[in-house]
């Protein structure tokens, strides 16, 4: 299983970006995915999950209305368009997929991850 995130990057406060996640190996559709991230010093945190069909979103509360995650099955890819940004965002985000639906705000409930992609928040 592969599981490899793109698109981070430097960027200024208040813009965006786009991270993607692109996974083979396993039955994409099959899985339910999460954004989490890791700041320096920091644990990791979780960010935001969607169940394997797309219908359904969760969010923290620190990144609600601000970021939007979704996925293209056809694709094998997630997504994470993050607008507005903060300082505090900045951090390694990582993609990860879980068999089972349930505790997706808990990493220890996903099985696989990516290396993870730089996002840094310039003031």
């Amino acid at each position: 299983v592969q599981v490899v995130e793109s698109g981070g990057g430097l960027v200024q406060a208040g813009g965006s970006l786009r991270l993607s996640c692109t996974v083979s190996g396993l039955t994409f559709d099959g899985y339910h995915m999460g954004w989490f991230r890791q700041a320096p010093g920091k644990e990791r945190e979780w960010v935001s999950a969607i169940d394997s069909r797309g219908g359904s979103t969760y969010y923290a509360d620190s990144v609600k209305g601000r970021f939007t995650i979704s996925r293209d099955n056809a694709k094998n890819t997630l997504y994470l368009q993050m607008n507005s940004l903060k300082p505090e965002d900045a951090a390694m985000y990582y993609c990860a997929a879980a068999r089972f639906r349930y505790g997706l705000n808990r990493a220890s409930n996903y099985e696989y991850w990516g290396q993870g992609t730089q996002v840094t928040v310039s003031s």
